[in-house]
Order: structure tokens, then sequence, then C-alpha cells
């Protein structure tokens, strides 16, 4: 197999110098004109360059022809589900980087010699009009993931989050979270927390908290504005010992609006606003809370390689009680890629209360996040 890899990678790069790469040429006579290589749109270059193994209408060609077996990621740039996922940048870097620059396969070969940056543009714009099904949110809408703050972009990932306490009493609580996307805009969710709490004795408690199912629908987003907007209702199962401070005791609703702004130069903005809504009032007092999230992303390799991305949230809640007050925290934070596919990304920060300090700790928190469509844990490092 390693064998047929680099007779593909040889040939290849062969053809594309002996025309992609072809300057002026030799004084052309009429029919030599007509056979000349163009490269004016998005089609020609795909089907100059990467038709061989992507096909007709990118949709891949059988193996039969492509003369070695197909990689599990092999893509169908017809198919909307997945070709609608990832961000523009994301395509070009994979062109421009080859299979190796995101951990796809080595047979894809580097275009960065063969193509200029602007004809990987036209390339892409191409293959994102072979989605013709309307309605699909494009990945650029898919901002980074904030520690508490809620995204409004659909996704297929595990999420796990954990937040120690860093003065007090003891306390480590997690949260385990199941995202499953379908259709072009709907996403169902699974959170089971689980935590453990140490005890005015010195000692320890833990167990499951209250079980939450969730349903998100993508009401708006624009390409043109940049923005997205969705809604999301959640129902929370009394599963978590309430006498050990594991749950709350009751069913509680939540439903919240989550709203997602692209900002130049890799900038964005993420608001969240929601309540919670117990369906015992004298077990639990009804709340309402707002969320928001400011970051910018930061790229290694003149943007083609690993990502950092700074952030800071400010969270506000309150009950809905006579005398409540009004919460405040700040998390710094900052995410990054851990592989290079960068479906694997880590978030670790501080919540630190503003005001009303007394019963709220500061926090340690960080997560681990598994974008599970683009690839399996063990891929793409």
């Amino acid at each position: 197999m390693r064998d047929a890899r680099l007779v593909f990678l040889v040939f290849i790069t062969a053809w594309l110098h002996g025309n992609l790469l072809a300057q002026t040429p030799q004084t052309p006579t009429a029919g030599d004109a007509a056979s000349e290589l163009k490269l004016d749109t998005g089609k020609e270059i795909f089907e100059a360059a990467c038709i061989g193994c992507h096909g007709p209408g990118g949709k891949g060609q059988p193996e039969s022809t492509l003369g070695f077996e197909r990689p599990s990621t092999f893509p169908d740039f017809s198919n909307c589900n997945g070709s609608t996922r990832e961000r523009t940048f994301d395509w070009k870097a994979t062109i421009h980087e080859g299979g190796r620059g995101r951990g796809f396969s080595e047979i894809m070969p580097s275009f960065a010699e063969a193509l200029t940056l602007n004809q990987i543009d036209k390339v892409i714009q191409y293959l994102r009009a072979l989605c013709t099904e309307p309605g699909w949110p494009l990945g650029e809408l898919n901002l980074p993931r904030a520690l508490v703050t809620e995204k409004a972009f659909p996704e297929d990932e595990w999420v796990l989050t954990t937040a120690v306490n860093a003065k007090g009493a003891g306390g480590v609580s997690s949260e385990l979270v199941y995202e499953k996307r379908f259709g072009t805009k709907n996403q169902l969710e699974f959170a089971a927390p689980f935590n453990f709490l140490e005890r005015d004795n010195r000692s320890w408690v833990g167990g499951i908290g209250d079980l939450v199912l969730g349903y998100k629908r993508t009401l708006l987003h624009s390409m043109n504005t940049g923005s997205i907007f969705s809604l999301q209702g959640e129902m929370a199962l009394p599963t978590g010992n309430r006498l050990r401070d594991l749950g709350s005791g009751v069913t509680t609703f939540e439903t919240f609006a989550a709203f997602g702004q692209r900002l130049p130069r890799l900038s964005f903005l993420q608001m969240q606003a929601g309540a919670e809504l117990p369906a015992n009032t004298e077990e639990a007092p009804q709340a309402v809370f707002w969320r928001a999230a400011l970051g910018k992303t930061f790229a290694q390799n003149q943007g083609f390689g690993r990502i950092w991305t700074p952030m800071v949230e400010f969270l506000a809640d309150r009950d809905l009680e006579t005398g409540a007050k009004t919460n405040w925290d700040i998390v710094p934070q900052i995410q990054v890629s851990l592989s290079r596919r960068q479906h694997i990304l880590a978030n670790i920060g501080v919540r630190r209360p503003v005001n009303n300090v007394t019963g709220r700790t500061t926090q340690v928190m960080f997560y681990v996040l598994w974008d599970f469509f683009d690839g399996g844990l063990r891929e793409g490092w």
C-alpha cells in the first residue's frame, strides 16, 4: 500500500509540474491554443488538478479507477451534511498543506507550489456550490466553544467539563455532554453531571447529578452578516441526591436563546439568555441568567497550524425571589487545538465571582472537546 502511495505522489507531482506550473507557452499554433490548459475558474482548476481522485461533481472516483484504497475520510463534496460544516479556511489549509497538514491521508498532496492562494479560493468556491440544498449553516458560523456560554451552531460533539473549587470547601463538579446533530438545523443533547463535595466533617460524598435532555433548533443564520441565532429547550430530571447537595430534587425546565456573531480578524461574540423553571417552586426558585463570551482566534504556520483562542466570559444569574441579588462572574480562558485536524480541543480558565462572594468560590475550569464527526479519537494527530 505504501508503494502505491509513493507511485501516486510521484505521478501527481510530475503531472502538476508539467501542467499547472507551466508558464508562458512557446509560440502556439492555432491547434496548440485550442488545447491549452485553462485555469480561470474554480471548475477548470478542479477538473485539471482534483478530478482524478475526487471525481466529477466532487463525489469521488470509484476505487477501481483510483487504483488505491479510499481513506475513511474521503469526502463527497456534494453531500451538504459534510461539506457545510467546515470553515473555508480549513479547506484551504488541507489543499495548501496536503493531507498530512491536517492529519488526513498522506495520499492527498500539497498544492502549495502548484496553485496560488487565489486559485485555491476559486476551487473552494466551486466545491461550496456543489451543495445545492438551502438552509445549511456554514462552518464559519461554528464559533469556538466557551466554558459556560452555549453555542448557537448545531454540533456532533462529546464535551467533558470540570470545575474545581480553588478556595473554601473542596468540590469537584463535572459534566459529560453528548450533542448529536440531525437535519440541517437541529441538535439533540444529553448531559450527565457527576460531583464530589467535601462535607463539614472533612469527609467526601459523590454521585451523579440531575440528568439533562435538550433540543436545539437554529432559526436564523447569515453569512452576509456573520450571524447565527438558535433556541434550545432542556429538561433536568431529579436524578441527583438532594440531601447530599447533588441535585435539585425537582424536575426543572430550562429555555434559552443563543446568538453568535463573527467580528473582523477572527474575533467573535456569543451571547446566551434564558430562564430556569422548576416544576415545583416550593422546592427550587425560578431563575434567569445571561451570558456573553468575547474572543479572538490566532493560528500558527501562517494560519494553517494549531489554533489558540483567548476568550473572556461575563456571567449573570438571579433567582426570581423577593430580595434576591444578581450574581456576576468573570471567566478568562484560553482554548487550544490538540490534534492537527483541530477536532480535539481543550480549554482552561478561572471563574471568579465579581460580587456577592459569600458562599461563592473561585473555580478552576477546563474541558476537553471531541468533534466526532471529523474523525476518531486516535485520528488526526
